[in-house]
């Protein structure tokens, strides 16, 4: 080119189809001077400068030469291709002078065909999962309690690479001379005159040599391969996120990294400059002239070709986990195409892998909270043109489920040995007033059925478990006090917790809330009955039903108007002082323990019951009372509220014999008494209207002053009486002048004991502040009464027709052989609580509740004897043996106050 010139070059490809390798012919090149994938480029722009590097336009800037390279590149595929531009002064560059003889010129190699390869896609995969793996307790989409451990697992390639591998390409250019040498010969002869003178031709023989060079130009292409990008990144560590653990940092063990080496040192290495061909001499006869030395620089290419040997090439190096992917070894001409870097395979599943990462019992429950991650190749020492470390991030990890389990299936004891209930509620636990009672609450049951969860023990993820009563408690050994509506904690390994019921609670339906909170419960925190399957719930509540119920205990008799008896009861005749003697319904106290009474202090009072010398055979006469005493616990201590007691009789005979063929021992009887009006009244018929009445505060009966003024404080409190008069008149009214007062009870049949017979034990303990100490005292109550059979009854057995008999048997007396005599007139009781003047439901049984019986639990005795030792088999509730052929009218003494 001329200086100042412009030249556009055009660049073509040439290709063949790849899926017909059979096919070896070239396609019509295709023009790819100005497409995008072509860039244009000089070596020295000072010389030849590019106008536009996209439309192969160059402009001459001065004197020199330059190298103007074309680059295709598209997709794996890259070629190259130049030129080299003179410029001169001149409108045409001059020709170029031929290299001398044994000159070699090589030009430098340039960029043609790459080979790429490229594996940056990690593949990489998570799991966050529980403990341990392959034997996952928990599956973490569903639910994992605080408190257990996870594990994360990463897999992924085991490095990563990149690399650019391209071919470099020259010509270098060789000038061989091939000399010849032509030995020349001819004969032109000469004229020699001969003897005769005569001018003749003779040979005259020529001979000389001419020496010839020819000057070949010879090319010996070369390639190799040179490393243009090397890239190899081994596995730094992995992160794994998600709100069970924060964040967790996974560093590789048993990992072994790629290990390669790579060089740099590809090359090309041009053979020596040869020395002159020396060709063949060859003879020449011209024949009579000097023979013309032929041109024959076409003859001896071949020579030339043979004298100059293969450039040879020494690709880069790089091996790569033992494999030889660039060999440098030096070879002729061309360097063997370089192998692809293998492919990384996965790492196994214990390189990325960490296990044993406890939730926090500070983390919630939360569900589906989703999991991130990200793993770091580390680019390796050996890099060849760049390369930093990479970061991945890892998708489709799974999400995780705290869930932290309690249950709460806690229950109550119920104390129904001891529920004197006449219609029991069997759908709650009974709680006896001044009784232990027992609360369980477990740390197993059922919950979800996740795996992992289900019906098993949950105690290892409980804080705390409480108990709240809506009552007043005390600490089984009734060191604590608890409030009504108070939390009570109990240790998480405590199954069974025993409690007191104070007396003073009020009998009623409650229910006990049972509340087991766990580890992970924030503030706030809401419950759900029975088990928190439900995740938003932090607690395991459950409310159980139960009933408190008061008692009916202590029948006693402590007094028997019979002048026989006198001394048993009073400390001497005519005294109003007691002995403190009095008959028990067995040797047991309230709940069964020895209450300490010896016999013969223990009911039924029968021939044998009179401790003094001399008084066995006695028995009580008929029309004699006896006084009798007895307590309750709980809310009787109402206006309306009172005791029925039904008596029943019986007939033994005295020496506990048959009464009858058939051969009974014991028969129910009806009683019959006379009136001024009226004959043969039954007990219990319409015309049995005689009145029983019972003085409170008689001088026998001996009731404690204390009993008569609280009962008075409370009465003047709480019955109307305030405003009347001063609460020390009301009391010194009530002892002297009400209490003194007959107090209708009922007749023979039946009995009444109203409040009018009811006093109030003041509690011996200390009260809690919090308690209304005047409830409280009224919390135990006793009452007061007596009975007795009409002075002459008359026994028959049950359901006799006495008027049919007197009508078929000519009239009715005393001596008729109806009438039963010659034993005893047994008296049962049938003691009932009623409240709230309720006759038609009564509230407690002394001995025919469902399920107890008190009567028998205070150590009642159903096989006994007399002095004589007579058996008899007597019934629960049975007080009294009364002589039924002795009558107080009969005894001198029948005048004593009774």
């Amino acid at each position: 080119m001329a200086i100042g010139e412009t030249r556009g070059f055009t660049a073509a490809i040439k290709t063949k189809p790849f899926a017909e390798p059979s096919d070896t012919g070239f396609k019509t090149p295709v023009d790819v001077t100005t497409r995008p994938e072509s860039t244009w480029s000089s070596d020295n722009k000072a010389v030849v400068d590019v106008v536009d590097p996209h439309t192969g336009q160059f402009k001459a800037m001065a004197k020199g030469k330059a190298t103007i390279t074309v680059k295709w590149e598209s997709g794996m595929y890259t070629l190259y291709d130049n030129i080299v531009v003179s410029v001169e002064d001149g409108d045409v560059p001059p020709v170029e002078e031929p290299h001398p003889p044994g000159d070699v010129s090589c030009t430098d190699p340039q960029p043609s065909q790459t080979i790429s390869g490229k594996e940056m896609d990690p593949g990489v995969s998570a799991v966050i999962k529980a403990d341990s793996r392959g034997s996952e307790r928990f599956d973490v989409l569903q639910g994992i309690p605080t408190s257990e451990s996870l594990y994360g697992n990463v897999k992924s390639k085991e490095y990563l690479y990149q690399n650019k591998f391209t071919q470099m390409k020259g010509v270098c250019t060789y000038t061989v001379n091939v000399k010849k040498t032509y030995l020349l010969e001819w004969d032109p002869g000469k004229k020699v005159t001969g003897p005769d003178g005569k001018e003749h031709k003779e040979p005259d023989p020529q001979h000389d040599q001419d020496q010839k060079v020819y000057t070949y130009t010879i090319q010996r292409p070369y390639s190799f391969w040179k490393i243009d990008q090397l890239e190899v990144y081994d596995i730094d560590h992995a992160t794994l996120k998600n709100y069970a653990w924060d964040e967790i940092t996974i560093q590789p063990a048993g990992y072994h990294p790629p290990v390669f080496q790579a060089g740099q040192d590809g090359k090309y290495v041009p053979p020596s400059p040869p020395q002159d061909v020396e060709a063949p001499s060859q003879t020449l006869n011209g024949g009579e002239s000097r023979p013309s030395v032929p041109n024959e620089q076409g003859a001896f290419q071949g020579i030339a070709e043979k004298a100059v040997g293969k450039v040879e090439v020494e690709n880069d190096s790089l091996n790569f986990n033992g494999r030889k992917i660039m060999d440098s070894q030096r070879t002729p001409e061309n360097g063997p195409t370089p192998s692809q870097i293998p492919a990384p395979q996965m790492i196994n599943e214990n390189v990325l892998y960490s296990p044993g990462h406890i939730i926090s019992s500070s983390k919630i429950n939360k569900s589906n909270e989703q999991s991130s991650g990200q793993i770091f190749y580390a680019i390796m020492p050996g890099n060849i043109n760049g390369g930093t470390d990479q970061t991945f991030s890892i998708s489709g990890i799974n999400p995780v489920t705290v869930h932290t389990p309690v249950v709460n299936y806690s229950t109550v004891s119920d104390d129904a040995a001891h529920n004197q209930k006449t219609q029991p509620n069997l759908s709650r636990s009974a709680l006896i007033l001044e009784r232990p009672f027992r609360v369980t609450i477990p740390t197993s049951g059922q919950h979800v059925n996740y795996p992992g969860y289900g019906n098993r023990d949950y105690a290892k993820y409980f804080r705390i478990k409480q108990v709240k009563f809506p009552f007043d408690v005390y600490n089984e050994s009734r060191t604590q006090f608890i409030p009504k509506e108070t939390w009570v904690d109990i240790a998480v390994n405590q199954i069974y917790t025993d409690f007191y019921l104070p007396v003073w609670v009020d009998e009623g339906d409650y229910e006990i809330t049972f509340r087991n909170i766990a580890e992970n419960a924030p503030g706030g925190y809401s419950s759900q009955t029975n088990a928190n399957t439900d995740l938003t719930h932090h607690a395991a509540e459950l409310k159980v039903p139960v009933e408190v119920i008061g008692r009916l205990y202590d029948f006693h008799i402590t007094d028997i108007a019979d002048y026989n008896w006198e001394k048993v009861f009073r400390t001497q005749s005519g005294s109003a002082n007691p002995t403190g003697v009095s008959y028990w319904v067995g040797q047991n106290a309230i709940d069964g323990a020895p209450r300490g009474n010896k016999a013969p202090f223990t009911l039924p009072i029968r021939p044998g019951s009179h401790p003094l010398q001399g008084y066995k055979n006695v028995s009580v006469k008929t029309g004699y009372h006896f006084k009798f005493d007895f307590k309750t616990k709980g809310n009787m201590f109402g206006p309306l509220d009172g005791i029925r007691i039904t008596p029943s009789f019986y007939f033994v005979r005295k020496d506990g014999q048959a009464i009858n063929a058939r051969g009974d021992k014991r028969i129910p009887v009806d009683l019959y008494y006379n009136t001024s009006t009226n004959q043969f009244v039954k007990i219990g018929s319409a015309s049995d209207q005689v009145q029983r009445y019972v003085i409170l505060n008689d001088r026998l009966r001996n009731v404690p002053a204390v009993e008569l003024t609280d009962t008075a404080g409370y009465k003047y409190n709480h019955y109307g009486q305030t405003g009347r008069s001063s609460l020390s008149e009301y009391i010194q009214n009530y002892a002297n002048i009400i209490t003194k007062q007959k107090t209708p009870v009922g007749s023979y049949s039946l009995l009444i004991l109203p409040e009018q017979l009811r006093t109030f034990l003041r509690l011996s303990e200390n009260i809690p502040a919090s308690v209304d100490r005047e409830r409280a005292n009224v919390s135990i109550q006793k009452w007061y009464g007596e009975y007795s059979l009409p002075a002459e009854p008359f026994v028959v057995a049950a359901g006799t027709n006495v008027a049919e008999y007197g009508r078929t048997h000519g009239g009715l007396d005393s001596k008729s052989p109806i009438f039963l005599k010659d034993g005893y007139i047994v008296v049962n009781f049938n003691i009932e609580s009623i409240q709230e003047g309720d006759l038609k439901q009564p509230h407690l049984q002394y001995m025919n509740a469902p399920l107890m019986n008190q009567w028998a639990l205070e150590g009642f005795s159903r096989n006994i004897q007399d002095a004589y030792g007579n058996r008899f088999g007597v019934n629960d509730g049975d007080v009294v043996f009364y002589n039924a052929n002795q009558s107080s009218r009969d005894d001198f003494s029948s005048q004593v106050p009774h």
